[in-house]
């Protein structure tokens, strides 16, 4: 595969893994509130359809693009911001995980609320805290690796 069409794809993939995901953030924030348990549901439910279909395969492409693109240009797997940017991204992979596992588990808690016609109660509200803390430490290492893999210094 030729530079353009490699690095053409680790953009896309890069564009669809943090917009989508911070698309499906703010969605999220939003409709948990609002506190409609209708509104709530259906965006979980979105969420969760969002990662499966765009996410999950950005998250995927990402690490073969750029291992593609490492290998086409030259560089050393050794250099330190190589290196790091790939234990960056790792960690932000393993927090997005925790945070997919949450989505899913807020989802049904929201889905079984709905059915029983009451309320979500406290652990859902804190399952959504951490969701939104992993989601941001997620988002702020993807910024740092973007900076590495821009500046390379």
């Amino acid at each position: 595969m030729d530079y353009n069409t490699l690095i053409a794809l680790h953009i896309i993939s890069v564009v669809l893994l943090l917009g989508v995901g911070g698309g499906s953030a703010f969605y999220k924030f939003m409709a948990d509130r609002s506190g409609n348990l209708e509104v709530i549901v259906h965006t979980n439910k979105m969420v969760v359809v969002a990662d499966w279909l765009f996410t999950t395969p950005s998250v995927v492409a990402q690490p073969i693009t750029g291992v593609m693109l490492v290998n086409l240009l030259g560089y050393s797997f050794d250099e330190w911001w190589l290196l790091l940017s790939v234990n960056l991204y790792v960690i932000s992979i393993v927090l997005w995980l925790v945070a997919v596992y949450l989505q899913i588990k807020m989802k049904n808690m929201a889905l079984k609320a709905q059915e029983e016609r009451r309320m979500l109660g406290v652990e859902y509200n804190l399952l959504v805290k951490y969701w939104i803390l992993l989601g941001l430490s997620s988002a702020f290492l993807m910024g740092v690796i973007f900076y590495l893999m821009l500046y390379k210094i």
